[in-house]
């Protein structure tokens, strides 16, 4: 259900904002969505931001003391944020 809300939060961002329009040569977005910002928890690296087309959601790059990885991008709650994948809408002839 509050995996659903987080969902529900992003439907209005996928009208209004392309994440992947403009990336950087490492492939980050050079401007996350405000409402993507919103949900993030703190300490998450918003500047390295990826949405990952296998999954439809927001990973961030996290430099640690041993290695560099992507992991998903999550709410305070733990809860992982991804964008809403539009349904093909099908119509009556």
């Amino acid at each position: 259900m509050k995996y659903g809300l987080v969902l529900a939060g992003l439907m209005a961002l996928a009208g209004c904002a392309d994440p992947m329009a403009q990336v950087t040569p490492e492939g980050f977005m050079t401007e996350v969505p405000e409402g993507v910002l919103q949900l993030a928890a703190p300490d998450q690296n918003l500047n390295a931001v990826q949405l990952n087309p296998e999954d439809g959601c927001f990973w961030y790059q996290h430099v640690g003391p041993v290695e560099t990885t992507m992991l998903p991008l999550r709410t305070p709650r733990g809860n992982v944020i991804c964008a809403q994948q539009q349904e093909p809408q099908l119509t009556a002839m």
